[in-house]
């Protein structure tokens, strides 16, 4: 008779590179000619999930317990029962999972002196502090499993149950002592201790808990030090749960067209997994993304499919419901949220929307009542971001109510701490209330800087519709009198964009179209130019510095044609610049010499960058240029002298 044996050694070998196909390929071929045991079964369970096989798993683990029984080995049954536990309850299979957590019990008192016993252990602390139960129990628990552990040498054991043991101190209230020991699990992840499996759930876990209590920066901190790991240990990334949290740090540090492809990908992968229990999350980080670049329907249709899958879609579905001005929707969603949301960090979330939804109806006493909730519930968890949501909300409280000497402080102390997480969309936000309360008090040049940095922020990032309620602001600083300034211009147009629109079909264009927008919005932005106003096809810009106009149109068509090469097709792109002076009034401008620079901008052709001679000279030595030419331009009745910008 042939013998069982554990798995073969090319198997072993491919799990620890974490080449897992082919791992999974000879363990697959072993378990037909019937060679694998039960840690064979477990170890083609494993190979199974890293490669997208969620009913392999299920079905190979299965397997692996009744071969722990067979071989009269209750503590690989207890093991195996809790991993089968473990699967169930990410596919929100309750009953499921309790009948195997009921299994994992009784083999675990059968080896009581076994890891498993204190994989179990650590089980039960997870239930009661998940299920409402005391924080004492659940830390009963980890505390029994952590004892566990140092008898055993089970670094992977220990290190689970150190951070579920540090999130229930932080529910208990104390969070210093809570986030040392997440902390000290997370070095184990990073320095490469634990299984892949074990390091995943830790890390989504701890970027979850540093989301929920606000601490940004040791979530961008521990994601960093984690995608460092994976790349020095050739792990593509864990399942789409923990691309979900690292979507959320991306999209608070400004990244958002990196988070949202982050949040589609694990959208994507999460099904594969049976991780269904995360798909809601992942389209709300969508909806988060689309409603901050002003894409409201694709915004709507996201939240939407999140409350398919079982996410509440608040507050993001409220702001958006503000933005679009219905008022109404957006104050019974918040309240509904907040009715039933008893978890601190999240609940400020909500009544920070509630307040600005209050504001915007005229109901100040309802503004006031959220915003001394927040206060309240702040002060039980300090040193995060949720206190720059405090701050905001009541400068933004006391705004209302007509006291912006008093609202100053607030919004300072908010701006200060989103600035120091590197968050600077919220920052931004913060600066438009800012210049509102500047200009209530009068300080009207202190408000024409926050709303000028606002804009161009918002326009860096891609936020074209804050971009524009900056410089609606802003305008109404500078709208009583225009002032004369000296400008380099530049108009952007795509090319045969109808001929683009039939080649690859509606839905694909105005995904190109929302790429084209906020590229090139944050290539001017980087390059110290602002949006006057989108022109259909294209933008009106002014840059104070003529050179640095060049040079941001040359990064426009470089990143176009990256694109082009990565993808297969971009838009087509034609730019013209012009160097004069024209009359300012809040972020547009006017004049003839718009028109010239309009006008030069239709001389170039797809791919092309043509400027003025007068802006040449402006722009210095270091750009190359050819073509010189006189041409004519409509309504300009003397030619107009201009080149190519060579910038390939």
């Amino acid at each position: 008779m042939t013998s069982r044996v554990e798995p073969p050694e090319i198997a072993r070998e491919a799990m620890k590179r974490h080449d897992w196909e082919d791992a999974y390929r000879e363990l697959s071929q072993a378990d037909e000619r019937g060679l694998l045991d039960a840690a064979g079964l477990r170890a083609l369970a494993e190979t199974a999930w890293w490669t997208g096989r969620p009913e392999t798993v299920l079905e190979a683990a299965e397997r692996a317990y009744g071969a722990y029984l067979t071989q009269s080995d209750p503590g690989g049954a207890a093991l195996a029962a809790y991993e089968l536990a473990l699967q169930h309850a990410i596919r929100l299979g309750g009953p499921m999972a309790m009948a195997w957590i009921a299994r994992a019990d009784q083999h675990a008192a059968e080896a009581p002196d076994s890891a498993a016993a204190g994989y179990v252990k650590m089980l039960h602390g997870i239930m009661a502090l998940e299920g409402g139960a005391t924080f004492e129990l659940a830390i009963e628990n980890f505390d029994a499993a952590l004892e566990v552990a140092g008898r055993t040498g089970d670094d992977n054991l220990q290190a689970l149950a150190s951070h579920q043991k540090g999130r229930a101190l932080c529910g208990r209230g104390d969070q210093a002592g809570g986030m040392a020991l997440m902390d000290e699990a997370m070095v184990s992840v990073v320095g490469g201790q634990l299984t892949p499996f074990a390091s995943g759930i830790i890390y989504c876990s701890m970027i979850s808990a540093c989301a929920d209590i606000g601490d940004i920066r040791r979530a961008a901190e521990w994601t960093e030090a984690t995608t460092r790991w994976c790349e020095r240990f050739s792990i593509n990334g864990f399942p789409g749960v923990c691309r979900v949290h690292r979507a959320g740090v991306l999209r608070l540090r400004g990244d958002l067209s990196n988070a949202e492809s982050e949040a589609r990908r694990a959208a994507e992968e999460l099904p594969r997994f049976n991780f269904l229990s995360g798909v809601g999350e992942a389209f709300y980080e969508i909806g988060e993304i689309r409603r901050r670049i002003g894409d409201f329907a694709g915004a709507d249709d996201a939240y939407a499919t999140a409350h398919e899958h079982g996410k509440v879609p608040q507050p993001g579905l409220a702001r958006l419901r503000l933005a679009q001005g219905n008022l109404d929707s957006a104050r019974s969603g918040v309240n509904r949220a907040l009715a039933e949301m008893k978890d601190r960090p999240r609940r400020v979330e909500l009544l920070s929307a509630q307040a600005l939804i209050a504001l915007a109806a005229g109901d100040p006493d309802s503004a006031t009542a959220a915003a001394d909730e927040i206060d309240e519930l702040v002060s039980v968890i300090p040193g995060t971001t949720l206190e720059s949501v405090a701050a905001s909300t009541r400068g933004a409280v006391l705004l209302g109510a007509d006291d912006p000497e008093g609202a100053l402080p607030h919004l300072g102390r908010a701006l200060r701490g989103w600035l120091d997480v590197d968050a600077p969309y919220e920052a931004a936000e913060v600066r438009l209330l800012l210049g509102r309360a500047y200009r209530a008090s009068g300080d009207d040049e202190t408000a024409t800087l926050e709303l000028r940095t606002a804009r161009t922020t918002f326009e860096r990032l891609g936020a074209a519709w804050m971009a524009e309620r900056a410089g609606e602001l802003l305008g109404g600083i500078t709208a009583a009198s225009g002032e004369r300034v000296h400008r380099a211009l530049m108009f952007t147009d795509i090319v045969k964009s109808t001929d683009l629109v039939g080649a690859i079909g509606d839905e694909a264009w105005e995904t190109l179209l929302a790429w084209h927008d906020q590229t090139l919005q944050s290539l001017f932005a980087s390059h110290g130019g602002e949006v006057a106003h989108h022109t259909g096809d294209g933008f009106f810009v002014a840059f104070d510095d003529t050179a640095a106009a060049v040079r941001s149109a040359i990064a426009v068509q470089r990143a176009l044609a990256e694109h082009r090469r990565a993808t297969g097709f971009a838009p087509t792109v034609r730019i013209g610049i012009h160097t004069a002076e024209a009359t300012q009034r809040g972020r547009d401008y006017s004049g003839g010499q718009v028109h010239v620079a309009a006008r030069v901008a239709d001389q170039a052709e797809g791919g092309e960058i043509v400027v003025t001679e007068a802006a040449l000279a402006e722009a210095g030595t270091e750009v190359q240029a050819s073509k010189h030419r006189e041409v004519a331009l409509k309504g300009v009745a003397a030619p107009v002298a201009v080149v190519s910008i060579d910038w390939r």
